[in-house]
């Protein structure tokens, strides 16, 4: 079935809700607080609240809305965590991340792309609810993680891989979880030991592939 696109944050917001993809009343308020307009490109910018990916330039896009909305109220963002951003993208689902973990929290946006982290960091300035600090940016290959600043309590990524990788599995806490595509579909994976992890499943999504060099 067809909807009217949404032609307001608050639109989207409700869309977003009543399809069932916002489950959570503090990813609903980062998404009122860190504006999707203001990460799409200018030539898309009447698009910016309509339930769909946007391209962003170099083959790449800003996710649709409802992904966004579920691998976030699935990750579970707490205040205080450190969380690793695998393909910053426009900067938005960083943005959020940094709202959701507040002041005491990091979010290590990871991008291979130097254009594409040089304008994901100008989106996050225009963002004045997210403090400076709390988002740091890395050039360089998501798909092994970042070992420096590892041990992570979430690692969430946007674009879809063939299997989850081994480094990010090293890089996450016991106790931690990882929210990304594999396929087609959703997968989260929660550390319970050193290398014991359970594993959900969540289908009917469409992804964009994850480069790995």
């Amino acid at each position: 079935m067809k909807h009217m696109a949404a032609q307001t944050n608050e639109g989207l917001i409700r869309e977003l809700k009543e399809g069932g993809y916002l489950r959570s009343a503090s990813v609903e308020d980062a998404l009122r607080s860190v504006d999707r307009s203001l990460f799409v490109p200018e030539e898309h910018r009447a698009e910016a609240y309509e339930n769909h990916a946007l391209p962003i330039g170099f083959g790449q896009t800003i996710s649709q809305p409802l992904t966004v909305a579920f691998l976030l109220s699935l990750l579970e963002p707490k205040a205080g965590d450190k969380i690793l951003d695998v393909g910053m993208g426009s900067g938005w689902q960083t943005a959020l991340l940094a709202w959701l973990t507040g002041e005491g929290g990091i979010v290590i946006g990871i991008e291979r792309m130097q254009e594409l982290a040089e304008s994901a960091e100008k989106n996050i300035q225009k963002i004045h609810t997210v403090k400076k600090g709390t988002i740091k940016t890395v050039l360089g290959d998501g798909s092994k993680g970042y070992s420096a600043e590892a041990p992570y309590d979430k690692i969430i990524a946007a674009a879809s891989g063939t299997a989850i990788p081994t480094g990010w599995k090293e890089q996450l806490k016991i106790g931690g979880r990882i929210v990304t595509p594999v396929g087609q579909q959703i997968r989260v994976l929660n550390k319970t030991g050193p290398n014991e992890f359970t594993e959900q499943n969540y289908f009917g999504f469409s992804f964009v592939p994850l480069v790995e060099q």
